[in-house]
């Protein structure tokens, strides 16, 4: 039965993801994500002064109950290519929907990129993601999620040498769910 569920859900975001990803080229998905975190207020003084970065141009996310999420992306050290990683998501409470976004990762010193390259990598609960719409704010990590709206944005900061942003690209999932992300990473 558990199978059963995971198959299910892992179904559900491959459909939101298909659904609501747009059918652009790898690398123009790239550039694009990553010109939309650089017009943003919130991360430009993070592209000045982290050590690198890890970017998702699109992670799919979609669930009934049991949700997942999914996602590939390239990670960088002082603007050059080091190698690839793909985000995976598992979460489980009362969440209905899907939706896709991008995900930037800025990591602000050496340690805290090597932590993320070591091969396998998982956020623990203290971690956070800030959601760059215009008055919106989200927390995202293993001890659930959550949203709001306000007349000004949530302020970002390094937990643990990372800090992490994501922008919605659509859908709509509503979610009071315990996640987790968890990431891999091959070097190029």
């Amino acid at each position: 039965m558990t199978h059963f569920i995971k198959t299910i859900a892992t179904s559900l975001c491959l459909l939101a993801g298909i659904l609501l990803a747009p059918q652009a080229l790898a690398e123009d998905s790239y550039v694009q994500a990553k010109s939309t975190f650089q017009q943003a207020n919130e991360t430009q003084k993070f592209f000045n002064n982290a050590y690198g970065y890890a970017l998702f141009p699109t992670v799919g996310k979609g669930g009934i109950g049991i949700g997942a999420a999914y996602g590939k992306g390239q990670v960088y050290q002082g603007g050059a290519y080091t190698g690839d990683t793909s985000l995976t998501q598992v979460s489980f409470g009362f969440q209905l929907g899907g939706q896709a976004y991008s995900e930037i990762i800025f990591f602000k010193d050496e340690a805290a990129y090597k932590d993320f390259t070591s091969g396998s990598f998982e956020f623990g609960a203290q971690a956070s993601a800030v959601a760059i719409n215009i008055g919106a704010n989200a927390q995202a990590g293993t001890t659930g999620n959550s949203a709001g709206a306000g007349k000004s944005a949530a302020k970002a900061a390094y937990i643990n040498g990372m800090a992490v942003f994501t922008v919605a690209k659509g859908g709509l999932m509503f979610e009071a769910a315990l996640a987790g992300q968890s990431f891999t990473f091959e070097e190029k």
